[in-house]
């Protein structure tokens, strides 16, 4: 009956390995910024005349940005709020930070608004004349024209801007396209409703320009020929076509319900990240090949089997590390590390116990299952009070403190997980073993109250 449960239970280790293999080798694991590089921004939420920072505004914000940035490819980024009025944006891998910095930055509030060209000299005009022009809250503006190639100023024309006629939120749909001459331009289509409102704008502006403003900034003024229907127009204004892809991706993600102020930016090389990974392999190589010939020397074939055990252990870890799509970071390293310390102090408790039993006169079988008993409540409140302070620090933290506080977890669960099952079982496996016998099951060594005087 013992053989049947031990030829089980080991069926069952090795089930475990076989599963943790293969996630090992099929899935790749996500590596922090820390590791390959990327930036983080710090952003903060800023206040308006028609909207304050509350809790509904910041997260209109993380809505915002994580549809931006899912939209220019950014593979496992990280968004989370920090406080009341920020917002942390980790970019692992990212390659033009400048371009996805102004992407996430900018509001991205767009504007069709009815305009006047203004007659003559426009510097003589007064804010009476503009009034008389435009009505009541009208304003002068300058629209800049561009060479398209050269990005050079080309010339300017004073405009008179007058009511806001459509928003983003008329728009119904973005994409990228190119107008008769092949340049880039942003094919828009609106929804029913501003549909109508923009057939009726072009309507009464013809012969006159319609300012196409994002952000208070002027990009095209085209004069209207005649009224457009079936709700369809193209936004054209001197771009490359990374500056088009980027409008389309705000336009689709819609604007920033309030403003904000990048406040911290880091960036961080991909050859510093390889560095730092680098020395994190070799301490950790020195260290578990440290504690492998400890174990060894001071156990005999128990030490054997812990090292064993160990080993399963980090392939565990990274198994449900990747399985779970969790991410890698220099601190999380750190608490992988950490954590095959206390795998080997919950086998050198088990030990312990074990080489009392034996020494009270137990078959090794019955010091097995004695000694695993005994030492399970001081594995168990070590674990759990250790995890209850990563959770602490999952819930605070943000960014690599997360990471390691995550790694820990993940690596206490699995240590218990395999010095208290899978240790145990490939020691009662072994017990039975003739070899094992002969070279001893455990090295006993002498305690000083022992030795003669």
């Amino acid at each position: 009956m013992n053989q049947y449960k031990n030829k089980m239970k080991m069926l069952g280790v090795v089930l475990l390995i076989v599963i943790a293999l293969v996630v090992f080798f099929k899935i790749p694991i996500n590596l922090g910024l820390d590791i390959q590089g990327g930036s983080r921004l710090v952003l903060q939420g800023k206040d308006t005349k028609e909207i304050k920072v509350d809790e509904d505004a910041m997260m209109g914000v993380v809505a915002v940005i994580r549809n931006r940035i899912d939209a220019l490819g950014v593979a496992e980024p990280i968004i989370q709020r920090k406080g009341k009025d920020q917002v942390i944006v980790e970019l692992p891998g990212i390659k033009d930070a400048d371009r996805a910095i102004k992407l996430i930055g900018d509001t991205a509030i767009l504007e069709f608004v009815e305009a006047e060209w203004a007659p003559g000299d426009a510097s003589v005009l007064t804010k009476k004349d503009i009034e008389l022009l435009g009505g009541k809250d009208a304003r002068l503006e300058t629209v800049k024209y561009y060479d398209n190639k050269t990005k050079r100023l080309v010339r300017e024309a004073p405009i008179i801007l007058k009511k806001t006629a459509l928003t983003g939120n008329d728009l119904q749909w973005a994409g990228p396209g190119t107008d008769e001459y092949g340049r880039p331009v942003v094919s828009i289509e609106f929804k029913a409703e501003g549909a109508k409102k923009f057939y009726e704008v072009t309507a009464r502006s013809v012969g006159k320009p319609i300012a196409i403003i994002l952000d208070n900034k002027i990009i095209s003024a085209p004069n209207v020929n005649e009224p457009i229907s079936g709700g369809r127009a193209q936004i054209s204004g001197s771009f490359t076509v990374s500056e088009m892809q980027d409008l389309v991706i705000k336009l689709k993600a819609g604007a920033l319900p309030i403003p904000v102020e990048v406040i911290q930016n880091q960036t961080v090389g991909p050859t510093l990240g390889a560095d730092a990974v680098r020395q994190s392999k070799f301490a950790g190589i020195i260290g578990f090949v440290g504690i492998a010939l400890f174990m060894y020397i001071y156990y005999g074939f128990t030490g054997m089997v812990a090292n064993v055990a160990l080993l399963i252990y980090v392939l565990l870890v990274f198994a449900v590390l990747k399985l779970f799509q969790a991410t890698l970071t220099l601190p999380g390293i750190a608490g992988l590390i950490l954590t095959i310390g206390m795998a080997v102090d919950a086998n050198i408790l088990i030990f312990e116990r074990l080489k009392e039993e034996i020494r009270s006169g137990k078959t090794v079988f019955m010091a097995i299952e004695q000694g695993f008993n005994r030492a399970l409540s001081s594995i168990l409140d070590s674990n759990i009070t250790t995890i209850i302070g990563a959770l602490v620090l999952f819930w605070l933290g943000s960014g690599s403190i997360k990471g390691f506080a995550i790694t820990l977890i993940v690596g206490i669960l699995c240590s218990m997980l395999t010095a208290i099952f899978v240790s145990k079982i490939f020691l009662e496996i072994s017990s039975g073993l003739k070899f094992v016998k002969e070279v001893r099951f455990i090295r006993m060594w002498k305690k000083k109250e022992e030795v003669a005087p």
